[in-house]
């Protein structure tokens, strides 16, 4: 499907074998990012992951992302901050125990406070202003495309609507944040300069300031590429791993089936414990496909990130010029009935079986977290937290529709901005659930 958004020649690829074309067979031709005003201001000028050009920069950041930031030992060591955050989770939904509890500002709550304990460890005094402020630049970007990055030529459209200004004004506050925080890591590294700290006590920007210091990059880090990549990380730890919990959740409710079978597995793995154990999530496969299923019918990101064409070529019969904006609509492709039988329907079992499609990007009938080069490096950082908190939601609750509402009369409209949310939050009435009375 070829469009024309404002001045920006863009077609979208709604196929699995046409995004095998874009993502397999030609992907050092789309491994560049279109460049708008929003990620302009957001990103540090393009010095984060996601939006940076691809070249040295970009290659150095990856390596930086899977083997230091992101590598499994290093979610691994993250475990204990999972643990205590969703525990704190826990707690809040007993206090509400019997009433209408809102699942969807408690959920991004918890994400917000794993990834920020993550990234700027559970002492940082200025975490609450920084989530918050995050807050506001992803509410900001809600609307979606901004008029100003479709009409590049027109910019001073976007300092008479007033947009642009917001933008600039939240991300002066953002960094403000930033420099405070970066200051106090940098000022309790002086204090501690000669204890000797290991992977396990180190959080996201201590790993960064390290990196910064050594001489093994070839492509040197500033203080603007520690926090371009923080963003991202936020971005994509709690905005869009937040939603993948919600929908589970709000599916399942619409789906008592999966519902009863999803917690009866979690239960049973669990034998009566106090709590989740996350070593044993392993081996709640129905969990898995649970979330799967969530993912192929709402992708965090249904259009993923746009890609641009670097050279002239062709997808699908079709020419597509050099500097198009090519976007793949994940939505639409698991959607599709050509490679998914009754398609609309949640259906975890789908995903049962060895060979059953996994978030590596190799199936692209099922691409949540795209796929090819430029496919996000972190699935594993969120992964971890989401089926240990929705482990923990079964496991400790049963759960019912606030009084009046039928499973088949649950509201899923969505809310669509830079990642697809429910329109409205999901309030769900909680019951504790004791194993010892099972027993």
């Amino acid at each position: 499907m070829h469009l024309q958004l404002g001045e920006l020649p863009t077609v979208v690829i709604t196929t699995a074998d046409l995004a095998q074309e874009v993502f397999k067979t030609h992907d050092l031709l789309f491994l560049d990012r279109p460049q708008s005003q929003t990620t302009k201001i957001v990103c540090y000028e393009w010095k984060d992951l996601a939006f940076a050009p691809y070249g040295d920069y970009w290659r150095e950041l990856r390596k930086i992302c899977t083997l230091q930031l992101l590598s499994s030992k290093r979610v691994k060591s993250f475990q204990s901050i999972r643990e205590e955050e969703v525990s704190k989770l826990i707690r809040k939904v007993c206090a509400m125990a019997g009433s209408p509890f809102n699942v969807s500002e408690s959920v991004f709550s918890g994400m917000n406070d794993v990834t920020s304990s993550a990234a700027f460890g559970k002492k940082c005094k200025d975490k609450e202003a920084f989530l918050s402020a995050t807050r506001a630049i992803i509410e900001l970007g809600q609307g979606g495309l901004q008029v100003f990055d479709l009409f590049p030529s027109l910019e001073v459209l976007s300092v008479i609507i007033g947009l642009k200004p917001k933008l600039e004004k939240l991300h002066r506050v953002h960094d403000k944040i930033f420099d405070d925080i970066i200051s106090e890591h940098l000022v309790n590294k002086g204090k501690f300069a000669n204890e000797r700290r290991s992977e396990f006590e180190q959080d996201l920007v201590d790993v960064l300031l390290s990196l910064q210091e050594g001489t093994e990059l070839q492509t040197p880090i500033t203080m603007d590429n520690i926090k371009a990549v923080i963003v991202d990380i936020f971005i994509a730890g709690t905005e869009t791993s937040s939603s993948v919990v919600e929908w589970a959740m709000a599916e399942m409710m619409r789906n008592q089936r999966v519902l009863k079978k999803a917690q009866t597995e979690v239960r049973r793995a669990m034998q009566g414990k106090a709590a989740v154990d996350e070593t044993e999530i392993q081996e709640l496969t129905y969990l898995k496909s649970v979330i799967k299923e969530t993912l192929r019918l709402h992708p965090s990101l249904p259009l993923l990130l746009p890609r641009k064409c670097r050279e002239a070529c062709e997808i699908g019969g079709y020419v597509i010029p050099k500097g198009t904006q090519v976007i793949i609509n994940a939505w639409a492709i698991g959607r599709d009935p050509e490679s998914w039988p009754d398609a609309e329907s949640f259906v975890p079992e789908r995903f049962d079986g060895i060979n059953s499609a996994d978030f590596n990007g190799n199936n692209f009938g099922f691409i949540p977290f795209g796929a090819g080069r430029r496919r996000c490096p972190g699935v594993s950082f969120g992964m971890a937290t989401i089926e240990l908190m929705l482990a923990h939601l079964l496991y400790h609750f049963d759960w019912e529709l606030p009084t009046g509402i039928k499973p088949e009369e649950l509201d899923m409209k969505e809310s669509f901005g830079s990642t697809v949310r429910r329109k409205n939050d999901l309030y769900l009435i909680p019951t504790p659930y004791c194993p010892s009375l099972e027993k």
